[in-house]
């Protein structure tokens, strides 16, 4: 069996998503395509390799998208000329592979290229729709664009593709926001539950894990993954550095800034360890009490897996992270706090409510319900079943 995955490599979400699908394959012959962010992930990963022609979005010094620059460069004309160059390069490296089946996380290229060379597709997607962001100046635009790129997109998504949703079902959908599915692309969509690199029943429990991190067992760990592409998070890191640094000793904290190419040796603040990069992720979030993060989708789906209060500030802009955060907030798993807004005073009022107990019975609660939702399974089904078809 050969698999073709071809995530999208803005940030480390979609690359991350489908890792642990190709593990999972231990007998396929794999191939990644992807380009930014996703490069260094596959490459670190150890997997075989193409990068893709790189497509994305401006973004201001804040982090936060800026539309209007957007609009302008790249804008229609260029995005348009890009998104060919990757069909076509999907084209060359299809053929010369020759796969049994296509895995396209959030990338339309792929999906055109297979459609084309006639080869099973399969879509993984969490934003079906793509939300302009809104401003008064540009509302009227922001609107049209949106009707334009739900009867195209959404096309694409879903035609001739099967579209695997790695999301809870109601009523705990946390993407339940991007999914304005018309009716007639609903038929091949399926929530499979989210994909977990590393299932919370596979690692030591809580108090073994602080012992092999050396972390204290009787002070409360908060541990802040930062995700999402650098140029977004650049400005929310140093703000949350220097919050963090003035925190009570009280807590125990840990950072991670997420950039796959840097060594994870730590640097160590006080009562603040920081690293560059961190492969033990998962053992740290099990092994915390409390996540700070951006309001990602893997983030919020990962801290309900685990059991997990979770403080989101969301990208400034980012109507997908915003709706993200609403919903995860109206489940009861996380509390907001806008970039806008984000204070030492704030920080710490919200963590001290994340910390209390009736927090945790909720959130246990709820994962419980979480974990019986196994999407890498499903995924890894699902690959499996249309290769063999």
């Amino acid at each position: 069996m050969r698999v073709y995955f071809a995530p999208c490599g803005i940030g480390l979400g979609h690359v991350g998503r489908c890792i642990p699908i190709a593990r999972k394959l231990k007998n396929a012959e794999m191939m990644f395509s992807t380009y930014r962010e996703g490069i260094n992930y596959v490459k670190q990963e150890g997997f075989p390799l193409i990068k893709a022609p790189p497509i994305g979005f401006q973004v201001k010094p804040d982090g936060s998208v800026d539309f209007r620059q957007t609009a302008v460069n790249p804008g229609p004309f260029f995005a348009s000329f890009t998104l060919l160059k990757q069909v076509n390069s999907e084209v060359k490296t299809i053929q010369h592979f020759k796969p049994d089946v296509i895995v396209s996380d959030s990338r339309i290229s792929p999906l055109v290229a297979g459609r084309m060379l006639g080869i099973p597709r399969i879509c993984i997607l969490n934003e079906f729709q793509l939300i302009t962001p809104r401003r008064s100046h540009y509302l009227r635009l922001a609107r049209l664009a949106d009707s334009i790129a739900l009867a195209i997109v959404g096309k694409m998504w879903t035609s001739g593709n099967t579209v695997l949703i790695p999301d809870f079902p109601q009523p705990y959908t946390i993407c339940e926001g991007n999914l304005n599915i018309p009716k007639s692309f609903r038929k091949n969509v399926t929530l499979i539950g989210p994909i977990l690199p590393k299932h919370p029943d596979e690692l030591l429990t809580k108090e073994e894990l602080r012992r092999k991190l050396k972390l204290p067992l009787d002070r409360p760990v908060i541990f802040a993954p930062i995700s999402g592409p650098t140029l977004e998070k650049a400005f929310v890191t140093g703000i949350l550095r220097r919050i963090l640094l003035e925190f009570p000793e009280e807590y125990e904290i840990v950072v991670s800034y997420g950039y796959p190419s840097a060594d994870s040796k730590p640097i160590r603040h006080g009562n603040v360890t920081i690293y560059k990069w961190l492969p033990s992720r998962f053992e740290y979030l099990k092994a915390c009490d409390l996540v700070i993060g951006r309001a990602g989708h893997g983030t919020i789906t990962q801290c309900m897996c685990y059991g997990k209060p979770v403080i989101l500030v969301p990208t400034p802009n980012h109507t997908e992270q915003l709706t993200n955060a609403r919903q995860a907030q109206k489940l009861g798993v996380a509390q907001i706090v806008l970039q806008e807004y984000l204070t030492k005073e704030r920080l710490l009022e919200k963590a001290q409510r994340g910390l209390q107990a009736e927090t945790g019975e909720r959130l246990a609660q709820i994962q419980e319900e979480a974990l019986k939702h196994n999407g890498l399974e499903n995924a890894a089904r699902t690959v499996v079943e249309m290769a063999e078809e």
